[in-house]
């Protein structure tokens, strides 16, 4: 396959991430209030499906099932049911008055100085325990927005708070799909994984909880008696069965019939609840196009070759950084093609199940522990997520928040904290 034909699938990536963040930027200089939402990420991504259509030199038929196939990906769908089951559960919680009982509570019991660092905890040990970023903000998001209401916390921090949290959980959770992917691919297992990955994460949290101490100062907060707190029902259940381990789709189905439950002994009836959780579906319906859409136009890529080029390009920087330090070369190379992989398909899970076989190559050429490698592809792939602004985790959070994207990501500290804490670990432990 030709580097040529290689360059070129990723054209329409480029195209893409051109039109979404350019015509966010050009309304973002004009003043334009929500700047990112005047043109949809789902109508943005069109003309880059339309150029990945043409500029594959294949049969009309061959490309449609590339697309489709892409779109089919079980790790896409699953996303975009749990978009689904998020969107239903906060509304039916939110309408109900079941984020109000929490968020009472909670401020109650958090003193004011330390909100922010204890929506980050908060968000991590959900996270962790759910093996989910997106269940976690979906969850999350609404008792942050309306901490944010009683506040004068900006919500461009405190969306931040909820996404380091929920990417912190995400990549160190035994039951996250990232973690799965991650350790099959690299031949180890789970606890030998967690371990490594802890010992650097640990390090980045501390310091994102001492920045997110600092960014706020006691607030006047208009904390209401916690009366009620049996509406709150539904996201202690759901907070149980994440600590237990339960598949996310049974926590978030039970949440919503939980949910649904109280709302039936709160004055609702049952076709009332049922418009709530189709306005709850209907909510996601941008994160759930884009997804869908991402899904098959990251197949064109892979299967055009653009994958193997960025790894190709990565082995020739590791060969000449080997000199100065060849094992901090190869790790540093693993964890490069997995942000650059994740750029590309903005999905983490994707992205690890993509370059997973790639790694482990350059792992056992550098001689690398699989729990390392595991680690590092890992790490930098939650990096990535956690600071895409077309990333489905701060798209779910900007609608949450109605902000922009962009507003999410500049704030999520430990994203930006985490890739230099591996750096560091990398250069001083083998």
């Amino acid at each position: 396959m030709s580097h040529i034909k290689q360059k070129i699938s990723l054209l329409p990536l480029l195209l893409f991430v051109i039109i979404y963040l350019g015509a966010g930027i050009y309304f973002q200089i004009k003043g334009v209030k929500h700047a990112f939402y005047q043109v949809p990420a789902p109508i943005a991504i069109l003309p880059a499906i339309f150029l990945a259509f043409f500029v594959t030199k294949d049969t009309i038929n061959n490309n449609v099932s590339k697309f489709v196939k892409g779109i089919g990906h079980p790790d896409i769908i699953t996303m975009c049911l749990i978009y689904l089951l998020a969107g239903a559960f906060s509304t039916i919680a939110t309408e109900t008055g079941g984020v109000d009982a929490i968020v009472n509570l909670g401020l109650s019991i958090i003193p004011n100085s330390l909100i922010l660092p204890g929506v980050f905890v908060i968000s991590a040990l959900v996270s962790t325990a759910m093996g989910t970023s997106m269940g976690t903000i979906g969850a999350i998001g609404p008792i942050a927005l309306t901490m944010a209401t009683k506040t004068d916390i900006n919500l461009g921090v405190l969306a931040g708070a909820v996404m380091s949290g929920a990417m912190f959980g995400d990549n160190l959770s035994i039951i996250s799909d990232t973690t799965i992917a991650a350790t099959r691919t690299q031949g180890c297992n789970m606890r030998d994984k967690f371990q490594e990955n802890f010992k650097i994460a640990s390090f980045a949290a501390l310091i994102a909880i001492v920045i997110y101490f600092f960014l706020i100062s006691a607030p006047n907060v208009a904390v209401e008696k916690p009366t009620n707190l049996y509406l709150g029902l539904p996201y202690f259940f759901i907070l149980l069965l994440a600590i237990l381990g339960v598949n996310v789709f049974v926590v978030l189905s039970g949440g919503i019939i939980l949910a649904g439950t109280v709302a039936l002994f709160n004055g609702f009836d049952f076709s009332s609840i049922i418009g709530l959780t189709y306005r709850g579906f209907s909510n996601m319906q941008e994160i759930f196009l884009l997804s869908l859409l991402i899904g098959g136009l990251s197949e064109f890529i892979r299967s055009e070759g653009g994958l193997d080029y960025i790894s190709h390009k990565i082995q020739r920087l590791i060969s000449k950084l080997a000199h100065l330090n060849k094992n901090a070369a190869d790790q540093i190379g693993i964890g490069l093609l997995s942000a650059l992989t994740n750029i590309c398909v903005a999905n983490n899970t994707v992205s690890i199940i993509i370059v997973g076989p790639i790694a482990k190559k350059l792992a056992l050429q550098g001689k690398i522990s699989p729990k390392r490698s595991a680690s590092l592809i890992d790490i930098f792939s939650c990096v990535v997520q956690g600071l895409l602004p077309y990333g489905a985790q701060a798209l779910l959070l900007g609608v949450t928040f109605k902000i922009s994207p962009w507003e999410v990501v500049t704030n999520s500290y430990y994203c930006m904290i985490l890739p230099f804490i591996a750096l560091g670990f990398i250069f001083t432990r083998r």
